[in-house]
Parts: structure tokens; C-alpha cells; sequence
């Protein structure tokens, strides 16, 4: 069963439409996971990326990433409307980094402690705020999470002041 009928993408499914970078990529250090596999016309990743690192040949293509030009600055994941752009960074010890938009309130600030949710919006641990920056109201934020959880998040929630 795939994304398609579960709305929820799994590795498989990554794999399977060829968005995944790969493990040589990943060791390197951060990169983009393009995580639209749906083909819509959007190319706004396409004009967003300032190292011409996302192409599409036509607009309802699906986004491909090179990943030898990517350098994980997380331009795209602010631009991104269907906020389907995260960046992952696995290089760095037992933490992995996860930069993922965020448009809700409180707003996020460096140091904060946030709860951790997957793709169903169920938690699944708890990190730490390590950079944000805003981008016309969406925020990027860069999370520090345990190693093994680095395909897995993708939300956080701030719990309130």
C-alpha cells in the first residue's frame, strides 16, 4: 500500500518515484529531500534554489535533485506551498538535523524544546531547536533530533508559553 491510498509517504515511496538522495549523498551532509511525488503543475522549487540544484523538464514533472549541487540551505523549504521540502543532515555523530517549515504559532526561537511529529502527526520524541528564520511568514526551522529519527520527522509542536 503506498501513499496513495495510507496519505502518508513511507521510504518505499521515495524510493520508488526516485526522490531519495542517495546514502553516499546523505553521509556527506545536508541535503534536500524533495518529498512531492505527486504530479502537479508547481515548479516554484525550480526558480527558488539559488545553486540551480531542482530541475523539472516540464512543469507537471516531478522535482529532481542534484544532489552533487545541493547544499542543504533550506531556500527551497521556505518556498515551498505544499511545504514538501525538507532538509535532512545524518553526518554529524548520533543527531541528525531536520530543517522543515513551520507556520504556526508560538513562534519558534533557537534553544527551544519542541515535540517531535511524524508524517500522521503523531510525536515521536522530543528535540531541540537549533536555528529558525522566516521567510513571508513561514518559518524554517532546523531541529536536533536522535539519529534514528531522521526519516521520520517531520512536524514539530511548540508547546504553548
Amino acid at each position: 500500500m503506498g501513499f496513495k491510498e495510507t496519505g502518508v509517504l513511507t521510504l518505499e515511496d521515495m524510493m520508488r518515484a526516485g526522490l531519495m538522495p542517495s546514502e553516499e549523498r546523505l553521509r556527506k551532509g545536508p541535503v534536500a529531500l524533495l518529498e512531492c511525488p505527486e504530479q502537479i503543475p508547481c515548479n516554484i522549487c525550480v526558480s527558488a534554489c539559488p545553486f540551480k540544484a531542482i530541475s523539472m523538464d516540464k512543469i507537471y514533472d516531478l522535482p529532481r535533485l542534484d544532489e552533487n549541487k545541493c547544499v542543504g540551505c533550506g531556500v527551497c523549504v521556505a518556498k515551498c506551498p505544499g511545504l514538501a521540502i525538507f532538509v535532512v543532515d545524518v553526518s554529524k555523530g548520533d543527531k541528525a538535523y531536520i530543517t522543515l517549515p513551520y507556520e504556526f504559532l508560538p513562534k519558534p526561537s533557537k534553544g527551544a524544546k519542541v515535540k517531535l511529529l511524524n508524517r500522521e502527526g503523531k510525536i515521536v520524541g522530543e528535540g531541540v531547536i537549533v536555528k529558525a528564520w522566516e521567510y513571508e511568514k513561514t518559518w524554517v526551522v532546523t531541529v536536533e533530533v536522535e539519529k534514528n529519527l531522521w526519516f521520520d520527522v517531520r512536524a514539530i509542536r511548540i508547546e504553548g508559553r
